[in-house]
């Protein structure tokens, strides 16, 4: 199911296609380093992934992480939506895309997507996003969208950054 488009790119529902595209996502060495590894080692790990967790966050939350793909070729680049984790106050934009496609304005397009169109529709009024303090590409996107740094968070993985945006 489409839920947004974009002028290049189309974010919708993930489906049990998508397995092996979420496989390689969640193995990238920059996924593994900046966000966690999630134990997916195999397209059917990948396809109880997409059950338990992202599929489940629909039914519950109405949202949750998007596909995100290029509408020219239906090449999928990366995810991007709305979570909400137990040990935060309000739901965080979460993004991650195959490193090959960093750069070229991919990550921010979906983010500015999801900010003025989902973030209204389910009448927030405030988004959280997380990042470990090394992961300068991801927080010079999180400024360029209008987040500020607000904490830094002590986790048992380590230390968090916490930005805020507000519409």
């Amino acid at each position: 199911m489409v839920v947004l488009t974009t002028e290049r790119l189309t974010l919708r529902h993930l489906t049990e296609a998508d397995a092996p595209f979420l496989l390689r996502l969640l193995n990238e060495p920059s996924f593994l380093r900046f966000i966690g590894d999630r134990g997916v080692r195999t397209e059917a790990d990948a396809q109880d992934y997409l059950r338990t967790g992202l599929w489940a966050r629909y039914a519950d939350l109405g949202h949750g992480l998007y596909a995100v793909e290029r509408q020219t070729d239906g090449v999928p680049l990366g995810i991007c939506g709305l979570l909400k984790r137990d040990t935060l106050d309000a739901p965080d934009l979460g993004f991650a895309l195959v490193q090959e496609y960093w750069g070229q304005g991919y990550a921010h397009e979906a983010a500015r997507a999801i900010l003025d169109n989902e973030v209204p529709t389910l009448g927030l009024g405030r988004v959280l996003a997380i990042t470990v303090p090394d992961n300068v590409a991801s927080i010079a996107l999180l400024e360029r969208l209008g987040f500020r740094f607000e904490a830094t968070l002590e986790e048992d993985s380590g230390a968090l950054q916490r930005y805020v945006w507000s519409p």
